[in-house]
C-alpha cells in the first residue's frame, strides 16, 4: 500500500494541489485489501486522484467512504474511476447526500462494473429526483453481479418503489435489499409485492418504517420465505448434483487408472512374449546350425569311407597283380587276402553300425526338433489365444465404461427433468394461488369500498339530522385515520364537548329518536349485508385453506420426487457397485491369465533348460564321435602303413627269390 500512497501524492502534485494529511495517514495505516476513509472530508482533487488510482488498483477489495461529505463532482469522479475496476467487492457510500448526478453516476457504475457485490447507500437523497432514480433502477435491472444493496433513508416514494419493482423483475443476482425508513407507502408496497413472484433470487427485503400495511408486509415475508426455501432447495440439489458428479468423476478416474494399469501389464506381457519368442527363434536357429554341422560331419565321414574303400580296392588290385607274378606266394597271399577281407568286412560292419547309429541319432534329433517346433507352435497359439482374450477384455471394459457413462448421463437427465417438472409445478401453483388471492383481495376491497360508501351515505344522512354530533364523529374519524394518538385526543375532546352540550342535546335527541330508529333499521340492513360479505369472506377463507392444502400436497409431491430421486441415485450407486464387482472379477480373471502366462513362461524355461541339456548331450556325443573318427583315421593310417610295409616286404622277398632261383644261374649271360 506504500505504492498507493506515493501514487496518490504524485497525482496530487501533478494536478497542482497538496495531498490531504488525513488521507495520507489513513493510507499509511491501511490494512491489506481495505481502504477506510470514513468521516474524512474529501476534496474534489482528492476524489479525482483516487478515481485515477482505483482504475488500475488490483489489490483493493473493500472501499469505505461513509460520511465523507462528497460533492456531486467528487462522487462522479470517484465512481468513474470505479467503473473499470475489476477487483473491488464492497463499496460503502453512506451519508454523502448523493442526489441526481450521484444517482446517474451510480447507474453508470452498475452498468459497467461487474465485480461489486455489496453497495451501501444509506442516508442519501437518491429518491428525491424521480428521473435520476429511474436511471439508477434501470442500471440495477441490467446488473448481474450485485448481491446486497442498502437504500435506507433515501427519500424513496411510491414512484421510486415502482421503478425498483420493475428493476427487481429483470434482476437475477440481487439477494438482499434494505428499504427501511423511506416513504414507499401503500402503492409502493403493492408494486413491490406484485414484482416478487417474478424474482427468484431475492430472499431478504426490509420494509420497516415505510407506512406499509401489515398484510402487505406479511405477503412480502411469505414471498421472501418462499424464495429462501427455493434457494435452499436449489443449493441442496446443486450440492447433491456436485456430489454425484464427483462420485462419477472419481469412478471414471479409478476405472481409467485400472484400465491403464491393465494395458501396461498387457504391454509388458507382450514385450516378455516377444522377448521369449525371439529367444526361442534364436535357439531354434542355433539348433538348425548344429544340425547342419552334424550333416557336414556325416558327409565328411562318408567321403572318408569312400576314400578308404578306394584305397582298399587299389591294394587288392596290387595284391592280385603280385599274385600273378608270385605263384609261390599265392597261399600266403590268399591267406593274407582272406585275413584282409575278414578285417575289411569287420571294418565295414563296424562302419555300417556306426552309420546306422549316427542315422538313429540324427532321426532322434530330428524328432526332438519336431517336438520342440510343435511346442513352440503350441506356445504361439496360446499366446494368440491370450491376446484374443486380452482384446475381448479390453472391448468389455470399453463397453462397461460406455454403459456407465450412458447411465450417468441418463441419471443426470432424469434429475434435470424431475427438477424442471417440480419447479414448473411449483411455479404454476404459486401463480394460480397468487392470482386467486389477488382476485379475492380485490373483490373484498371492492365490497369493503361499497360498504364504506353506504356507511358514509348513512352517516351523512345522520349527520344532516345530528349536525353537532356528526361534526364530532367526522372529526374523530378523520383524526383516527391519521394517527392513533390524535384519535385519543379527539375522543377526549368529543367527550368533553358531549358533557358540555349534553343538556342542550337531550331535547334534540328526543326529537331525533325517530330518525335514529330509521337509521338503526338501515344499519340493521347494512349489518345483514355485512354478514353476507363475512360469509363470502369465510367461503374465500375456505378456498384459501383448500389452496394451502393443495400447496402442502404439492410440497409432499416434491418431497416424494426428492425421495424418488434419492432412490434413483442409490440405484445408480448399486449399479456402479455391481459394475465395480464385475470389473474386479475381470481383474481376477486377468490375474489368473497372468498366472497362466507365468506358468507358460516357467514351462518355456524348463523346456529351454531341457533343450540346453539335450544340446550339451549332443555336443558331448559329437565330441565322442569326433574322437572315435580320429581314432579310426589313426587305425586306417596304421593299416595303410602296415600294408605298405607288407607290400614292400613281399616285393623284396619276391625280388630276392627271383635273384636266388636256379633258373637265373642256368640262364646264359647276355
Amino acid at each position: 500500500m506504500e505504492e498507493f500512497r506515493r501514487a496518490y501524492s504524485r497525482l496530487c502534485k501533478e494536478s497542482g494541489t497538496e495531498p490531504q494529511e488525513t488521507v495520507l495517514q489513513q493510507l499509511h495505516q491501511l490494512p491489506q485489501g481495505r481502504l477506510d476513509l470514513a468521516t474524512q472530508s474529501l476534496t474534489v482533487d482528492t476524489c479525482r486522484a483516487l478515481g485515477k488510482l482505483l482504475q488500475k488498483e488490483s489489490l483493493l477489495t473493500e472501499l469505505i467512504l461513509s460520511d465523507c461529505m462528497l460533492s456531486e463532482e467528487g462522487a462522479t469522479l470517484l465512481l468513474q474511476g470505479l467503473c473499470v475496476n475489476t477487483v473491488l467487492r464492497f463499496l460503502d457510500l453512506k451519508g454523502n447526500n448523493l442526489r441526481a448526478a450521484g444517482a446517474e453516476a451510480l447507474a453508470k457504475l452498475l452498468r459497467q462494473n461487474k465485480s461489486i457485490q455489496s453497495l451501501t447507500l444509506e442516508w442519501n437523497n437518491l429518491g428525491t429526483w424521480d428521473e435520476a432514480f429511474a436511471t439508477f433502477c434501470g442500471a440495477l435491472a441490467a446488473n448481474g453481479a450485485l448481491r446486497q444493496l442498502d437504500l435506507r433513508n433515501n427519500q424513496i416514494n411510491h414512484k421510486g418503489a415502482e421503478e425498483l419493482a420493475l428493476a427487481l423483475k429483470s434482476n437475477a443476482s440481487l439477494q438482499q435489499l434494505d428499504l427501511r425508513w423511506n416513504h414507499i407507502g401503500l402503492l409502493g408496497g403493492r408494486a413491490l409485492v406484485n414484482c416478487l413472484p417474478s424474482n427468484r433470487t431475492l430472499w431478504k427485503l426490509e420494509l420497516a418504517g415505510n407506512n406499509i400495511p401489515g398484510d402487505i408486509l406479511r405477503a412480502v415475508e411469505q414471498a421472501m420465505d418462499h424464495n429462501q426455501d427455493r434457494q435452499t432447495v436449489f443449493r441442496e440439489s446443486q450440492a447433491r448434483a456436485q456430489v454425484l458428479s464427483k462420485e462419477v468423476r472419481h469412478l471414471r478416474e479409478e476405472k481409467s487408472k485400472q484400465f491403464m494399469d491393465l494395458m501396461e501389464t498387457i504391454d509388458r506381457q507382450r514385450e516378455e512374449m516377444a522377448r521369449s519368442s525371439k529367444a526361442s527363434a534364436a535357439r531354434v536357429g542355433q539348433l538348425h546350425e548344429a544340425l547342419n554341422e552334424r550333416h557336414s560331419i556325416i558327409n565328411a565321414l562318408k567321403a572318408k569311407l569312400q576314400m578308404t574303400e578306394a584305397a582298399l580296392a587299389l591294394s587288392e588290385q596290387k595284391a592280385q597283380d603280385l599274385g600273378e607274378l608270385l605263384a609261390t606266394t599265392e597261399q600266403e597271399q590268399r591267406s593274407l587276402a582272406q585275413r584282409q577281407a575278414k578285417e575289411h568286412r569287420l571294418e565295414q560292419q563296424e562302419a555300417a553300425e556306426r552309420e546306422s547309429k549316427l542315422l538313429r541319432d540324427l532321426s532322434a534329433a530330428n524328432e526332438k526338433n519336431l517336438l520342440l517346433r510343435n511346442q513352440v507352435d503350441e506356445l504361439e497359439r496360446k499366446v494368440k489365444s491370450q491376446q484374443e482374450q486380452l482384446f475381448l477384455t479390453k472391448t468389455e471394459l470399453t463397453n462397461t465404461t460406455a454403459e456407465l457413462k450412458m447411465r450417468a448421463v441418463q441419471a443426470e437427465e432424469r434429475l434435470e427433468l424431475e427438477k424442471k417438472r417440480s419447479r414448473q409445478s411449483l411455479e404454476d401453483a404459486e401463480h394460480l394461488r397468487f392470482k386467486e388471492v389477488e382476485h379475492m383481495t380485490r373483490h373484498l376491497e371492492d365490497s369493503e369500498r361499497a360498504m364504506q360508501e353506504r356507511v358514509q351515505r348513512l352517516e351523512a344522512a345522520r349527520l344532516s339530522l345530528e349536525e353537532e354530533l356528526s361534526r364530532v364523529k367526522a372529526a374523530a374519524l378523520s383524526e383516527r385515520s391519521q394517527a392513533e394518538e390524535e384519535l385519543i385526543k379527539a375522543k377526549n375532546q368529543v367527550r368533553l364537548e358531549e358533557q358540555q352540550h349534553l343538556a342542550h342535546l337531550e331535547e334534540k335527541l328526543r326529537l331525533l329518536a325517530q330518525a335514529r330508529d330509521e337509521a338503526q333499521s338501515a344499519c340493521v340492513q347494512q349489518k345483514q349485508t355485512v354478514a353476507d360479505a363475512q360469509a363470502r369472506a369465510s367461503q374465500l377463507g375456505l378456498q384459501v385453506e383448500s389452496l394451502r392444502r393443495r400447496l402442502e400436497e404439492l410440497q409432499q409431491e416434491l418431497s416424494n420426487k426428492d425421495q424418488e430421486k434419492v432412490a434413483e441415485v442409490t440405484r445408480v450407486r448399486l449399479e456402479l457397485q455391481e459394475q465395480n464387482g464385475r470389473l474386479q472379477a475381470e481383474l481376477t480373471a486377468q490375474e489368473a491369465l497372468k498366472e497362466r502366462v507365468a506358468a507358460l513362461e516357467r514351462q518355456l524355461k524348463v523346456i529351454a533348460s531341457d533343450h540346453r541339456e539335450a544340446l550339451l548331450d549332443r555336443e558331448s556325443e559329437n565330441a565322442s564321435l569326433r574322437e572315435k573318427l580320429r581314432l579310426k583315421e589313426a587305425e586306417i593310417a596304421r593299416i595303410r602303413d602296415e600294408e605298405a610295409q607288407r607290400a614292400s616286404f613281399l616285393q623284396n622277398a619276391v625280388l630276392a627269390y627271383v635273384q636266388g632261383s636256379p633258373l637265373r644261374t642256368l640262364s646264359p649271360q647276355k
